[in-house]
């Protein structure tokens, strides 16, 4: 199934874009989809538990299904003034 996955801010820097598109298995979670792109940019695995993920517009768990079409987002955490 295709998955859209967004990279916000810092996690752009990291992977050097702000976009993939993904093939993914059946009955994959959001958090095997962050596994998976951990492997390929392996800087982004430190930031695994500040990251907040988002299905949809919606932010979702690491244990959240993901479905053919999803859009998938990681965020860094938010700070300012």
């Amino acid at each position: 199934m295709a998955l859209r996955v967004l990279f916000f801010a810092s996690l752009a820097d990291i992977t050097g874009t702000s976009e993939v598109e993904l093939e993914a298995s059946p009955n994959v979670t959001i958090g095997a989809v962050f596994a998976t792109l951990a492997a390929r940019f392996p800087l982004l695995e430190p930031h695994r538990k500040s990251i907040l993920f988002a299905r949809n517009s919606r932010y979702a768990t690491p244990d959240t299904p993901v479905q053919d079409g999803d859009e998938i987002a990681f965020l860094p955490p938010v700070s300012g003034g």
